[in-house]
């Protein structure tokens, strides 16, 4: 008499593969953060709302308009650490790769020792170099910004790209892939998670540094924030500072989304 088949184990039900801890923390925070991120907005808006504006002094019903001073701050806040993490984006990457070629190895130290000083270096500092060369504005921001947030992405693309295992590599050379081949086809697929994690953190030190574009009239909430903390009202502050917080949790759970859905199937 045959032996009766045993249950189907889990592993078995979601096609053999059982899902380790960690994967299972970053599929519930993908959905949990969007909610968390949805109260504090919430918040924020009920906040926002129950503001006595009205009878409130001039100084703080002006800093607190809306369409007047909050829209127009938070669309540059994020126009310039959008386009200050494009920029670095358009250069880490490119770099980190050419450090990672055999012919290019010997300066890798020195590169990233050049980035190190930007990540080294004051906000205020790189802002006021680049208001002396540049002059002021949101492009010098940007230029500024860049420089702050190259190392991560950097150091996370030449990372990602030598932690590539060499079997797979010395696979694909066996197929006969030329080496572009085998970059574009099987290193840079395979450092994408490592790579976009790099760029998440670029992008949350540039919403938070962004504050201080102001300081050099490059426009974005700093203005209410600093003016909040001038005139000692709190409710300014909280307002400015809240705004900016969930910039910075919104782009930063984008960046989740892109690091999970761009990661190659099986890693």
């Amino acid at each position: 008499m045959s032996e009766s088949a045993a249950p189907p184990t889990a592993a078995a039900a979601t096609g053999g593969r059982r899902r380790q801890p960690g994967e299972l923390f970053g599929v519930v925070s993908l959905v949990v953060a969007p909610v968390l991120i949805g109260l504090l907005a919430l918040g924020l808006y009920l906040f926002y709302q129950h503001l006595d504006l009205e009878n409130a002094v001039q100084q703080q019903r002006s800093a607190l308009a809306w369409r007047g001073k909050l829209l127009p701050q938070t669309q540059q806040l994020i126009l310039i650490a959008f386009y200050s993490t494009l920029l670095v984006i358009a250069i880490a990457v490119p770099l980190g790769i050419l450090l990672t070629r055999p012919a290019f190895r010997k300066i890798a130290p020195a590169v990233l020792a050049v980035a190190n000083v930007g990540q080294a270096t004051p906000a205020y500092g790189l802002l006021a170099v680049g208001l002396i060369l540049l002059g002021q504005g949101a492009i010098t921001v940007i230029y500024a910004l860049a420089f702050f947030a190259l190392l991560p992405v950097l150091r996370n693309t030449m990372l990602g790209l030598e932690s590539v295992d060499r079997n797979v590599i010395e696979a694909g050379r066996g197929m006969g892939m030329t080496r572009l081949g085998i970059l574009l086809r099987i290193e840079l697929p395979l450092a994408v998670p490592v790579i976009t994690a790099g760029v998440r953190t670029a992008m949350v030190i540039n919403i938070g540094m962004a504050t201080l574009a102001y300081t050099i009239a490059g426009g974005g909430l700093g203005i209410t924030i600093s003016s909040g903390l001038k005139l000692r009202q709190n409710d300014v502050v909280l307002v400015g500072t809240m705004l900016v917080a969930l910039i910075a949790l919104t782009f930063d759970y984008v960046g989740a989304l892109l690091e999970r859905f761009l990661k190659p199937k099986g890693i």
